[in-house]
Order: C-alpha cells, then sequence, then structure tokens
C-alpha cells in the first residue's frame, strides 16, 4: 500500500428532524365557573406591595417562554437581587435577557455561574478533551467477525468496492505480462483494477482484469459505481491517452471518470475538473443519492498530510466547489478512503485520530442538513482494527456484511483484504417520548407544544402532541442530558431535564401541564387555586404576618376581580394542645384573616370564618397517636371555601 502525501509523491493509495386546539377553557354548560390568572393576579399583587422569590421566578419564566426578554429581565433581576443563589438554568436564562437589554458583561457574569453551576468548569473541559479513548475503543470492539476474503496473493491486494453483485479491487498482483513496471519506492508491480463475485457467504470468487480501456501501465485503484453501473469514478496516476506527469515531472494522483458505452465497455475516460497538476486528488466514495462525492486531498486548505473533502455532482454531470469536511474529521495527519453507507455514515481511515496504530478505521454520520457539522467520531474497535494499518472499508447495510483492506499481521501479502459480518451496530439509538396530560383531570392533552433543548439550552427539535396526547423526539444522544418544554394555551409552561439512558432503547419523559386559570364552582376552596395550605401565624399569635400577607393578597386580588364572590374563611389545628385551646386559637386566627380583607377593602356580607380546631383532621394524627411533624402538617391547614359565585 502507498500513501497520499505533500509534495506529490508518484502513486498514492492509502487514504487512507396543528390539529384542531383543545377547549382549554372548560364546556359551556359551566357558566358558573370563574377565571382567574394566576400570573396576572401575581402582577397586581406585586403593585400593591407583596412579593416572594417563588412569585418573581414564576412572573420572569412566564416571559422568557413567551421571548418577551426584556420584561423577564426586569423579574429576573429583582429575584437575583434578593436572591442569588438559583438553579443553574436560571442564570442561563437570567444572561439571555441581559443580553437582550445590553448588558453583556453582566451576561458573561451569569453564564460563568451557569457554567459553574451546570458542572462545566475548567476541570470538566480538560477531563472532556482527555477521554480514555483506549477504553472507547475497548467498548466498540468484538463487533466483528473477520475472515481472509480468498482473493489475496503476495502482492498488495486493496480498496474493494460494489458493483452489483462484484467486487472490484486493486490489486499489485503480477498478471503474467511481459512487460512488468515495477514501482521503485514500493519494489511491487503497479496496481490494476480485477473483479471477483461475491459469494454467499461473503467470500470472492475468481478474479477477472477489470477495464480494459481503465487499466494503464501505472496505478489504477479504489473505485466508486454508480448504482446502475453505468459509471465509475476512479483513481489513477495523471496519465491519460500515454502522457502525464506535473511540472516537475512527477504523477499525481487524480479522479477520473469512465461510462459504459453501448458495447458494454468502459470509455469516455476523463479527468474531473477539480483535479490539479499542483496537488492530488484520490479515494473516491458516492453518497447514496450519488448528488455528491467524497474524495482524499491535499489541495491548499488541507488540515494536515491529507483530508477527507466533499464536492456537489451537478444535474448535467459538472461539480460544484470543493469543501474540506472541517475539524471534527481531519487532523494534521492523513485522512482517506472515505465511504458512504445506504444509512449515510460516513467511514474513514486516519491516522490523526486517536487510535491503535498506523491508520484505523473510524465512523461518524453525516449531518442531515448537508453541513459538515460533524458531531461524533468513533473508531470502530478491534478486530476490525489492529495495530497496523486498517483502511478502505465497505459496508451492505442490509446484509451487514463488508470488506476492509489491512497490512495486519499474518497476511499474505503487504495489504490484504479481509470479509467480515458486522454482529453488532456501534451506535447507541435512542428516542425520547411521553404523553402530555392536564394535571388535575389526568385528561391527555393534545396539540401541545414540546420543544428540546441540549445542555447548555440550545433549541434542538420542536414537536406537537397528538390526538392522544404523545410526544417523541428522535435521535436523542445516548447518556446525554436534555430539557423539554411544554406549553399549551391556557396551560402553565412546564420545563423538565432528562439524561438519555446509555443503551439503544427508549427514555421516558411525561409531562402534566396545570391549567393557567383556575376552574371554580360554589363549594371548591380558593386555597387549591393558589397552592394556599397555611395561613401561617406566629406561635400562640393571630396576627398576620408578612409572608402570609402575600397570599392573603392573592385571594385580596380574586374577590376584587370578582365581586360577586363570596367565601368561607376556615382555620384548622393539628391535635396537638387540648381540644378546647385548639378551638379558640383556630376561630381567631379565622377572624385575624376575615379582619385583614376587610380592612383592605373587602365587604363584610362576602365573607364569614370559623376555627373548626382539631374537628376535621385529614389523616390519623388525633390525641394520643404518635405521627411526623409532617403529617401533623397536614392538618394545620387553611381554607377559603366558595360560597357564592
Amino acid at each position: 500500500m502507498t500513501y497520499l502525501v505533500l509534495l506529490a509523491i508518484t502513486c498514492v493509495n492509502s487514504y487512507a428532524q396543528v390539529a384542531n386546539k383543545k377547549e382549554a377553557k372548560g364546556d359551556k354548560e359551566y357558566a358558573k365557573y370563574a377565571y382567574i390568572d394566576a400570573i396576572k393576579t401575581y402582577e397586581r399583587i406585586y403593585q400593591k406591595g407583596y412579593k416572594s422569590p417563588d412569585m418573581l421566578l414564576k412572573i420572569g419564566n412566564a416571559y422568557y417562554f413567551n421571548a418577551e426578554l426584556e420584561k423577564a429581565n426586569k423579574w429576573y433581576a429583582e429575584l437575583y437581587a434578593t436572591s442569588p443563589e438559583q438553579e443553574p438554568e436560571f442564570y442561563y436564562r437570567f444572561a439571555q435577557t441581559l443580553k437582550a437589554v445590553k448588558e453583556s458583561d453582566k451576561a458573561d457574569a451569569m453564564l460563568a455561574k451557569f457554567s459553574e453551576k451546570s458542572g462545566n468548569d475548567s476541570r470538566a473541559k480538560i477531563l472532556s478533551q482527555n477521554k480514555n479513548y483506549l477504553a472507547e475503543i475497548k467498548a466498540n470492539s468484538g463487533r466483528y467477525k473477520i475472515e481472509n476474503a480468498g482473493v489475496n496473493t503476495k502482492y498488495s491486494d486493496y480498496g474493494t468496492a460494489y458493483m452489483g453483485t462484484k467486487v472490484v479491487f486493486s490489486s499489485a498482483r503480477d498478471t503474467g505480462n511481459f512487460s512488468k513496471r515495477i514501482h521503485t519506492w514500493t519494489g511491487q508491480y503497479f496496481t490494476n483494477l480485477y473483479d471477483s463475485p461475491i459469494a454467499e457467504d461473503g467470500s470472492l470468487g475468481a478474479v477477472g482484469k477489470f477495464g480494459k480501456k481503465i487499466n494503464t501501465k501505472f496505478h489504477e485503484d479504489t473505485p466508486a459505481f454508480t448504482k446502475d453501473g453505468k459509471t465509475v469514478y476512479f483513481t489513477r496516476n495523471n496519465y491519460l491517452d500515454g502522457r502525464g506527469y506535473d511540472a516537475s515531472k512527477v504523477t499525481l494522483l487524480k479522479i477520473y471518470k469512465a461510462t459504459v458505452d453501448k458495447d458494454g465497455q468502459w470509455n469516455n475516460i476523463t479527468p474531473l475538473s477539480f483535479n490539479s497538476d499542483s496537488y492530488q486528488t484520490a479515494h473516491p466514495a458516492l453518497s447514496p443519492d450519488e448528488k455528491t462525492l467524497y474524495f482524499a486531498s491535499d489541495m491548499p486548505g488541507t488540515h494536515g498530510q491529507s483530508d477527507l473533502y466533499k464536492v456537489k455532482i451537478n444535474d448535467d454531470g459538472s461539480f460544484g466547489s470543493t469543501e474540506n469536511l472541517g475539524d471534527a474529521i481531519n487532523t494534521e495527519g492523513r485522512e482517506t478512503y472515505p465511504f458512504i453507507s445506504d444509512e449515510n455514515e460516513l467511514y474513514f481511515a486516519s491516522d490523526g485520530q486517536p487510535g491503535l496504530g498506523g491508520l484505523d478505521i473510524y465512523i461518524t454520520k453525516i449531518p442531515k442538513d448537508g453541513s459538515t457539522n460533524f458531531k461524533e467520531v468513533l473508531n470502530v474497535g478491534e478486530e476490525a482494527n489492529s495495530p497496523k494499518d486498517d483502511f478502505a472499508f465497505i459496508i451492505n447495510s442490509k446484509s451487514k456484511k463488508g470488506f476492509l483492506s489491512s497490512n495486519r499481521d499474518g497476511g499474505q501479502g503487504s495489504d490484504d483484504i479481509y470479509k467480515f459480518v458486522e454482529t453488532k451496530p456501534i451506535w447507541c439509538e435512542q428516542i425520547l417520548y411521553g404523553v402530555v396530560t392536564d394535571e388535575d383531570t389526568k385528561v391527555v392533552l393534545p396539540n401541545a407544544k414540546l420543544i428540546l433543548f441540549d445542555e447548555k439550552f440550545n433549541q434542538i427539535k420542536e414537536t406537537t402532541s397528538d390526538a392522544q396526547g404523545k410526544y417523541e423526539f428522535t435521535e436523542v444522544e445516548c447518556g446525554k442530558k436534555y430539557f423539554v418544554r411544554a406549553s399549551l394555551e391556557d396551560y402553565t409552561t412546564k420545563e423538565s431535564p432528562v439524561i438519555i439512558g446509555k443503551e439503544t432503547g427508549k427514555t421516558e419523559l411525561n409531562f402534566e401541564l396545570k391549567t393557567s386559570t383556575c376552574k371554580v364552582k360554589i363549594g371548591d376552596d380558593l386555597a387549591n387555586c393558589f397552592k394556599i395550605n397555611i395561613i401561617y401565624f406566629d406561635l400562640d399569635k393571630w396576627n398576620i404576618r408578612p409572608d402570609a400577607a402575600v397570599d392573603l393578597a392573592k385571594l385580596l386580588d380574586v374577590l376584587n376581580q370578582n365581586p360577586t364572590m363570596k367565601i368561607n374563611i376556615r382555620s384548622h389545628t393539628d391535635s396537638r394542645a387540648s381540644f378546647s385551646y385548639n378551638d379558640k386559637l383556630s376561630k381567631r386566627r379565622a377572624k385575624s384573616t376575615k379582619d385583614w380583607l376587610v380592612k383592605n377593602g373587602i365587604a363584610t356580607n362576602r365573607l364569614t370564618s370559623e376555627g373548626l380546631g382539631e374537628n376535621e383532621l385529614v389523616n390519623k394524627c388525633a390525641d394520643g397517636v404518635e405521627c411526623t411533624e409532617a403529617e401533623h402538617q397536614l392538618n394545620r391547614r387553611s381554607e377559603f371555601i366558595i360560597t357564592a359565585l
């Protein structure tokens, strides 16, 4: 095997992702229901001086989720000023709102906090840049059963390509010609193209010389055939019609094209337009749709000794501009021998990526958007790779059978062709899925909007729940952390983190959305709407504390917005202390709550109050029963029962 190297060495080969809206305001038969917008209530009571960190966060998030970043900034800024210790995602969102108001220095400070809180500090970055690649290779190993392909000689045999039911490959074998041209650098004959039928077990049959007019007295190798078998792209020394060489009288590698004529012969052999006499191109490979040609080259702009490139094949057969595949693929070493599977996977050989030695074979997925934003490059592991050169990997995606070339120990010549069967896929394939339901009624919610974010809160994908409330995101990365945001009109937006499983399968993330409007009727408890469990009082006291005033302000706003509404205030205690004491204390506290609302403008005839002491315990915690503090607290509750609408 020979290499495509800078300075034009002669004969280079080794390259190496909308239906109807649900009526969320309820059926018209519930004419007596009142709808309460909690966020608007929060804003109104804030204007009256009542606030809490939780309330500030909820308002800020409401604006942030609706892309009103300047408004969100006001609430986030106030929250941060009073309560700087928050969950990691808060700092990210706050930073985005700071950028919106052109406070970039503060935004940078928040992003630094986000990185620190989310674990992405300098130690994490260093670790990610120095992975234990040998352990990764070991994890990818043992997936191939490899055997001699049956066509090898003591000479170099390598570089297979599918052509229908045959394989065409390169060989330096002695063909018996009287004129044997030996390459002075390798000590072997120049390579020509040969073909061999593929047997059912994947081995190769009788070998014949391929393409009388394609083979010359110099090198030909690495062909790539169109599916109809009528066009071939192949590598050859710069030699056509008996002439070749560059200005320095060095034969370069170039990619040529040939087509089958009416007599079934290969003709119309022409060099491709992006070839040059000052650099080399070699080892062509076709995309599944045959609209893109991949190849190796040391053209200007190459990162190392040779890089992988792609070029668009236009409808008229001409070519677009060549494009380097970028830093994720190409290194300062050699990247070579590309192959594109029917599943749009790019296999290639490299000695610049971490490997076992020499050229190793690697795989990556070609981005669906056609860009060069390759995300993950994996070493395919042993047995496909060895301490020697392993390259020219091709595979039938359906049968999982294929061929690779290697000069590993135990072969018959300098390079040999091996057949293989892939027994296990290298990719971990996961689907993130779930169901969106109403938190209270458990009814499924169609047409909910689901947005997938990565760990840095970059939006990746978007979908909607179907008629059964189901959603899914395909092709999520195994073991990776994501955030999913679920939203629906008249429901409070909810966002949840999720870590994808590390093995092929599915990861479930369900959402229960809370209505953003409280649907109430006579007999309902307003405390449930605002999650008010207790109106707190100091020990043996019944005056309204400042933190309790925040919750009462919510009720005050609801009563002001609904002037015909009347409520009965009920105060409960736990069973500790005497029955008489608890009865009197609960009555004083209920009356104190009523007096606060009256003092703040609510007519007395709209309010009643009663203290029930320990008469209506919600659990077993009666006198003499041992209970935890949490169990006792369930009984210390406040109720605001609607008596009229």
